[in-house]
């Protein structure tokens, strides 16, 4: 199983607009973000996708994959379901899955309007919306386990694949049990916005210490921000095990 990072950048991306930061006129293409999503090249042949935000049309052009079967929201934040609109030619011959709370779902309805209508313009996106709660569910043969995530006061979904990799973006806190149950898992992938503290993002010492009570094999860093500071000299920061994820990276679970 594989994941591919399409974006890595929390909601501004990198460079941010308007801002002329060491970071965001960086010639590394490292310090080149677009928004958090990622897709998941599963065993049996099937490719999921984990949020589609507003960058989404760039990513998949840019991307290995072409042919999503499904999409996972964790939450209904514009950075992460800005893209839902260009998932239509995906919905040429039925109506496509997306798997998420049922708020988030009701939150993509009313943003959506015209894709939900009695009769709905000809040409638009369908898709088949599934709620998800904490019961673990299968899209072809890919165990996924929602796992209960704190964004600040919203409760949001993270995901847990197969037993073999966590997916979990936009954390402040997780609980207990959630820590308890991924314990020891080969891959984490997991959010850290910056250096500073932040009300509703994990900085990179609060998800360091997640990663060290968790003690996965391997450990990738997502949606960051300008302020995390350049990478060269933000991955001096790191233990061996833990790596900033790359847009376009490809990792092996």
């Amino acid at each position: 199983m594989e994941i591919e990072f399409l974006g890595t950048g929390t909601s501004t991306g990198i460079p941010q607009i308007g801002c002329n930061c060491k970071v965001c006129t960086s010639t590394d293409p490292h310090d080149k973000r677009l928004r958090t999503s990622a897709v998941v090249h599963a065993d049996d042949g099937k490719e999921i996708l984990i949020d589609c935000g507003p960058d989404f049309r760039q990513q998949i052009l840019q991307a290995r994959f072409r042919n999503p079967c499904a999409l996972l929201v964790t939450h209904s934040h514009y950075d992460h379901v800005g893209g839902i609109d260009d998932l239509r030619p995906f919905c040429a011959h039925g109506k496509f899955p997306i798997y998420a709370r049922q708020d988030v779902l009701d939150d993509i309805r009313t943003r959506l309007p015209y894709c939900f209508t009695q009769h709905p313009y000809p040409g638009v996106p369908s898709f088949d919306m599934h709620p998800i709660d904490n019961e673990p569910f299968h899209i072809g043969d890919t165990r996924i386990e929602p796992l209960d995530i704190w964004h600040y006061k919203l409760l949001i979904s993270g995901f847990l694949i197969n037993d073999r990799v966590a997916y979990i973006t936009d954390a402040k806190h997780i609980g207990d049990d959630v820590i308890e149950r991924l314990k020891g898992i080969p891959t984490l992938i997991i959010n850290a916005l910056r250096i500073n503290e932040h009300l509703s993002h994990m900085t990179l010492a609060q998800a360091l210490d997640t990663i060290d009570r968790i003690a996965p094999s391997q450990a990738y860093l997502i949606h960051m921000s300008h302020d995390m500071g350049l990478e060269r000299e933000a991955a001096k920061l790191l233990p061996p095990i833990v790596h900033f994820a790359h847009d376009r990276q490809v990792i092996v679970v």
